[in-house]
């Protein structure tokens, strides 16, 4: 029999360690660990320093680029190594997960255990995968030049890649455990479309904020403070004016707390309006998650605002974004053809 639950089993593997990635991501991110390694070697580099002489001259290559020399100039070799384990372990995970992902799927066509279709939507997984290795090194590569730091472009692809990737995953794992998708009100399915969308530009932002550290300025809710939406003295910060929304500090900020609202509002509308049609078990459950995701996930956002991001609570707010994604994606299928 094809697409059997050893099939089902590996992709489910692919989401858990895909999530693995996105929390060490997040560390990565908030210790400021990320530029730590400034080569990339595909196979020797998963391998860490063993010895004194490789970590001194692992450190001595840090020091030729502009986070050591602007930022991180009174660094001793000890704290050098505190942030090379994030960006190490982020690094091997990431090598991990092509290998689960490339092995098994060609154990998997070589025993003929796949449809056609699971062939297909499997080719794109791997494409995607080997598209978010590349904007990985293509993120790093941003803050090894004269800036010690990386695009928050450049962070925002690399992240909801990895976003995109793990939802697809989980699509695809789904299409096999579930078979019998049910359509209902089409009115209603793409109100859930939106909501993903919706989702999606969210996500976007908050790693526009995570970036450009936006999250340690402003930390008052649910004004920005000092009674305003935006503190006058960093209103305008650029022009033209649009680019404070995508590049200002203060109005990626703004932008992101009020997505928020949005999300909220359109998981709401879609709880309410769920009440009006006769739902599976399975459909009334991801409804019901939904709701229970994003109100963890907004209550955490504020309190990660408010205490100026610490890390465990930046890293929980990461992982709830993750929570909600699939709550939406597995809701989303439930209403698919």
């Amino acid at each position: 029999m094809k697409d059997n639950k050893k099939v089902i089993y590996w992709l489910l593997t692919g989401c858990v360690l895909i999530f693995i990635m996105v929390i060490v991501g997040g560390i990565t991110r908030l210790t400021h660990s990320g530029l730590s390694i400034s080569n990339y070697k595909l196979i020797s580099g998963t391998i860490p320093p063993m010895n004194d002489a490789e970590w001194q001259e692992a450190f001595e290559l840090y020091k030729q680029y502009p986070e050591y020399q602007k930022i991180n100039y009174n660094f001793t070799l000890e704290d050098f190594k505190s942030i090379y384990f994030w960006e190490w372990i982020h690094r091997v995970i990431g090598r991990l997960i092509g290998l689960v992902f490339f092995i098994p799927f060609v154990y998997f066509l070589i025993r003929k255990q796949l449809t056609k279709p699971t062939i297909r939507k499997c080719l794109i997984l791997l494409g995607l995968g080997a598209f978010q290795g590349f904007l990985g090194w293509y993120m790093v590569k941003s803050g090894l030049v004269d800036r010690p730091d990386v695009s928050h472009y450049r962070l925002a692809m690399h992240l909801t890649t990895a976003f995109i990737t793990f939802a697809y995953t989980l699509w695809v794992a789904l299409d096999l455990i579930y078979p019998d998708k049910k359509t209902v009100v089409k009115g209603f399915r793409n109100l859930i479309r939106w909501g993903m969308a919706v989702l999606l530009l969210q996500i976007i932002y908050g790693a526009f904020v995570a970036g450009l550290d936006a999250g340690w300025i402003h930390n008052h809710w649910p004004l920005m403070s000092d009674g305003k939406l935006i503190h006058e003295t960093v209103t305008i910060e650029q022009e033209p004016v649009w680019k404070n929304f995508v590049e200002g500090k203060s109005g990626v900020q703004f932008v992101h707390r009020y997505l928020a609202y949005v999300v909220v509002i359109f998981i709401a509308i879609i709880a309410y309006r769920s009440r009006k049609i006769a739902l599976t078990n399975l459909q009334d459950k991801g409804i019901q998650l939904l709701v229970a995701m994003v109100i963890i996930q907004f209550v955490l956002g504020v309190f990660t605002l408010i205490l100026q991001v610490p890390i465990w609570l930046g890293v929980l707010h990461q992982v709830m974004a993750f929570f909600l994604l699939a709550a939406m994606t597995f809701t989303l299928h439930r209403f698919s053809k």
